[in-house]
């Protein structure tokens, strides 16, 4: 038994579909200009993390995990090698065998970078949050007065 389907069903499953995956490859191509906004906190992060102790790779893609970063070893790996090109970090390789394991540590070049950093971050971030901090002072002055 053959059963009939109307063409226009069809046209408009498939201009349903189109839809859905031209939003969802828009949501994503968003989704990457983002990564590239946030490479450099992930550089950041990683040379905070090297300035209070010596890191390895998967410790760091599992702190950056626990703040909302997924990155993977063939994305961490490379950036650790560029801060290592870049002076800032320096390399150990620590253990034999099976147990051997790439140990960071920042270099003095490298502190130096984090707390140029953090200058240029506090004032990103005082800039980006004016207008909170302005209602934070407004309301902090009305409970002050009453």
């Amino acid at each position: 038994m053959r059963y009939h389907v109307p063409l226009s069903n069809f046209v408009t499953m498939a201009n349903q579909t189109d839809l859905r995956t031209s939003s969802s490859m828009k949501h994503a191509a968003s989704r990457t200009e983002h990564r590239d906004l946030y490479s450099g906190l992930i550089r950041l992060h990683i040379l905070y993390h090297a300035c209070k102790q010596p890191i390895f790779g998967l410790e760091m893609i599992e702190e950056l995990g626990r703040h909302g970063y997924k990155l993977s070893a063939g994305t961490m790996y490379p950036l650790l090698h560029g801060l290592e090109s870049k002076g800032l970090l320096r390399c150990k390789v620590v253990g034999v065998g099976r147990s051997r394991r790439h140990v960071y540590r920042a270099t003095s070049a490298g502190q130096q970078a984090l707390a140029d950093a953090k200058d240029k971050v506090q004032e990103l971030f005082s800039e980006l949050f004016e207008d909170v901090m302005a209602q934070a002072r407004r309301t902090s002055g009305r409970r002050s007065r009453q």
